[in-house]
């Protein structure tokens, strides 16, 4: 593969995912002062109380994040994410000042709908986050932030990414004496962090089955011959019975979670199953086969 055409690839889905984004928040969120996200958020609101527009603050607010991250993050997740928030920016900035559209009072295409905008904007929004995510950046430096600092702070980074939307959506009811469109912006949030989720992991996530059992060649033979995927076994021992157990480790999709069950019902009716998300695979499943 040429270095030209590894650019290509590696900058054109950033590139889609700066303007879809842009699109989502000046289409249908930025109008009727509804809030993203994260620094997009912070952004938006300043952007009502201030004279600089939301252009500029995308690019003042994110900047100095991802720069800070750097060391932890690296020099090509930085560059993605500082590009795709240049997108991002400029996107923003072509639909709000320079194209023909009136963005200003309402939504061109939900019009002054509060639902339909919290919903497509978070959608639409979550589109663009996602791709950034799956293609190697973050289009939002709060995500940054809670890398770093969720761990110091005991708690997750999802935890943290929630409660700095908690504090931006109560700083907007108070700054903007109205809890309707913060309460809106729940929505939007809502149906970003789903949207994310799905784009950024796919429809075939990873699910993880470990399965305790006194059947391990029956199970492992029957889940073998479905599935063809790899198999790891270990022993192990249950600690009021004292008894020898055999756990299995399996992975597969979140379509072929029902299967399982039944492959393992059907072998051992009392074996002990739990299921897992997995939040990525390496490796080939080949090594796994024991």
């Amino acid at each position: 593969m040429t270095k030209t055409r590894l650019i290509i690839q590696t900058f054109a889905p950033l590139t889609l995912a700066g303007i879809i984004n842009a699109f989502g928040v000046t289409f249908f969120l930025y109008p009727v002062n509804l809030y993203d996200s994260g620094i997009s958020g912070t952004s938006m609101l300043l952007a009502q109380i201030t004279p600089p527009n939301l252009s500029v603050f995308l690019i003042l607010l994110n900047l100095p994040l991802f720069l800070y991250g750097y060391r932890k993050m690296g020099l090509p997740f930085t560059v993605r994410s500082l590009y795709a928030v240049a997108v991002y920016s400029c996107a923003a900035w072509l639909i709000t000042d320079i194209l023909p559209i009136d963005v200003s009072i309402a939504s061109p295409l939900a019009e002054q709908d509060l639902l339909l905008c919290a919903i497509f904007g978070g959608l639409i929004s979550g589109v663009g986050s996602g791709l950034t995510i799956r293609f190697g950046g973050a289009i939002d430096g709060i995500e940054i932030l809670a890398v770093l600092f969720a761990k110091r702070l005991s708690v997750t980074v999802g935890t943290f990414v929630m409660s700095y939307n908690v504090l931006l959506y109560i700083a907007a009811g108070f700054i903007k004496s109205s809890w309707i469109l913060p309460l809106y912006s729940i929505i939007t949030y809502a149906a970003a962090l789903k949207t994310v989720d799905f784009i950024a992991e796919g429809l075939d996530k990873a699910k993880s089955a470990m399965i305790i059992t006194d059947k391990p060649q029956q199970i492992c033979e029957a889940l073998s011959q479905e599935f063809k995927n790899g198999i790891t076994v270990m022993k192990a021992r249950g600690y009021f019975s004292d008894e020898e157990k055999v756990l299995i480790y399996f992975v597969v999709n979140r379509f072929q979670i029902s299967r399982v069950r039944s492959i393992v019902r059907s072998c051992d009716n009392k074996a002990f199953v739990t299921i897992t998300d997995v939040s990525d695979v390496l490796g080939t499943d080949k090594q796994s086969n024991k």
